[in-house]
């Protein structure tokens, strides 16, 4: 019977490498947050070894947490494993409260500690108490603010008046 949860976590991130003579498989091992059942998302399969780059293999079989998270966030290979990454309450904007001693307009430096992808307007408005709309109207930026972004910006908080 196959567990129907949709929520996975790589735990420790560890990647399986099996050699089959000279062909790898390289998996990365994911555990099912509500049975605890581990399943395998492929990296490569039947890759001959002389298509690795050295550190990379290393990296592999060290399961280097860094090349877990560069594997979590490509795009191809989550198409490829049909998996999403569940990003809820994964950002925050830390912000002060009120800016009363500030002259306005307000200038916002944004910085990613991970790449999460996150709307602008999303992250504008929760992290400044305000609505969606009023974020398009009060908000300049250089970036579109209704598409997701996982690198930092800046933007402009004009006068509400």
């Amino acid at each position: 019977m196959d567990c129907r949860s949709e929520s996975a976590t790589t735990g420790e991130g560890r990647f399986r490498v099996n050699a089959n003579r000279k062909l790898l498989d390289v998996w990365l091992l994911v555990r099912c947050v509500s049975c605890d059942w581990t399943s395998k998302l492929t990296v490569y399969e039947r890759a001959p070894v002389r298509s690795f780059d050295p550190a990379e293999l290393d990296g592999y079989h060290a399961n280097d947490p860094e090349l877990v998270a560069s594997r979590l966030l490509d795009p191809l290979f989550a198409r490829r494993n049909r998996f999403t990454l569940d990003w809820k309450g994964a950002w925050r904007l830390d912000a002060p409260p009120v800016w009363l001693d500030e002259a306005w307009p307000v200038q916002v430096e944004v910085v990613f500690e991970d790449p999460v992808p996150v709307r602008p307007d999303w992250l504008i408005a929760q992290g400044l108490g305000l609505s969606r709309n009023e974020v398009l109207r009060r908000i300049k930026c250089d970036i579109p603010l209704r598409r997701p972004r996982s690198a930092g910006f800046t933007f402009t908080v004009m006068t509400g008046g």
